[in-house]
């Protein structure tokens, strides 16, 4: 019986191979396609039975490589890199690092199971990418628009420098500068307000394509988590990613609250009881959660009951809001269940 671990890169992995015993069996490197995916598990199959297989990156570099592992059948864990210990003791190689995940998975300090990666929470996933980036490049050209206006000629300036940033867009994408006359400042800023605007006009399509397709994925994927309070399609298809298409790898509520890092840690020390902000897990997941919290603190009645009775009792603002992201990681949690394990 054997483990195998794989320090993987973007064109290369390394795998090692260990046995119960944790001996050293040998190592090898192996392209990162799916060729070289079959010559590695050929190769770890020779040594004996896998019993365990430890791949670092599981949702980055080594996503191929778990995809094609799990579709063998075995089974699969992530690993962190090399504990520090052994960077001291050892220091830093493919090898070391292949090995060092092998012995993670044969001492199960490698508990971890990866996402699932072959339906349609991948899919959200993949849409969601390229429209977060689209929003950032929108913000940021609507920036470069305000900054445009506010330093061009009078002429410019006056007209658009009271308007808002639609209707700044808007007057911009009737500009014609004149070509022959591109050297004075006037046609200058036309011409760099029209391209800016036609740039803002292209990301709304974009991200209005990307919102429609995420808001049908996501009403047939997680219906019991849009039901609830103050969730949309956008934080939805962010807890659904964050959870995975095989929720069912975490073993409870609890660790779900962990990942998304609203699992509060103890800080206490002699006669001081208390917890702290937990800033590890997803943060993205995390931003979700306070989203979805500061809206309801506006408009729910039983968020808005629960935190009047918690600053009675001399909570804070801050400490409240870490209460209610922790209550409602359980709740989001139960209707994930709910959802991705229906058949």
């Amino acid at each position: 019986m054997v483990f195998v671990g794989v320090d993987t890169h973007q064109l290369t992995h390394h795998a090692a191979i260990v046995d119960c015993h944790h001996r050293r069996l040998g190592n090898r490197e192996f392209v990162a396609t799916a060729a070289g995916y079959r010559q590695l598990l050929a190769w770890a199959a020779s040594h004996g039975v896998i019993n365990g297989v430890g791949v670092e990156s599981t949702g980055s570099y080594g996503a191929g490589l778990t995809l094609h592992l799990l579709g063998a059948g075995l089974e699969v864990y992530e690993v962190n890199r090399p504990e520090k210990s052994t960077r001291v003791k050892q220091g830093k190689s493919d090898p070391i690092d292949a090995y060092s995940a092998a012995e993670q998975v044969l001492t199960g300090r490698a508990s971890g199971r990866p996402k699932i990666k072959t339906g349609v929470v991948e899919a959200i996933r993949m849409i969601k990418v390229p429209r977060d980036v689209a929003v950032k490049d929108r913000t940021r050209a609507y920036s470069q628009l305000r900054d445009l206006v506010t330093t061009a000629p009078a002429a410019i300036h006056d007209e658009l420098i009271k308007l808002s940033g639609k209707k700044r867009v808007a007057k911009a994408l009737l500009m014609h500068p004149d070509q022959g006359r591109i050297h004075e400042p006037v046609h200058a800023a036309r011409h760099a307000l029209r391209a800016i605007a036609r740039r803002i006009r292209s990301l709304d399509s974009e991200i209005a394509e990307a919102d429609k397709l995420l808001t049908n994925l996501t009403k047939k994927t997680c219906p019991s988590l849009l039901a609830m309070h103050q969730v949309g399609t956008q934080t939805a298809a962010r807890m659904v990613i964050t959870a995975g298409e095989n929720i069912d790898r975490m073993t409870s509520e609890a660790a779900f609250a962990k990942l998304t890092g609203v699992a509060p840690l103890p800080a206490s020390s002699g006669k001081t009881n208390r917890h702290r902000l937990n800033r590890g897990g997803d943060r993205q997941a995390n931003s979700a959660l306070y989203l979805i919290i500061t809206g309801r603190m506006r408009n729910h009645p039983e968020t808005l009951a629960y935190v009047q009775r918690r600053r009675a009792e001399g909570r804070s603002n801050p400490e409240i809001i870490r209460c209610l992201k922790r209550h409602l990681a359980r709740s989001i949690y139960r209707a994930l269940k709910t959802d991705l394990m229906t058949p």
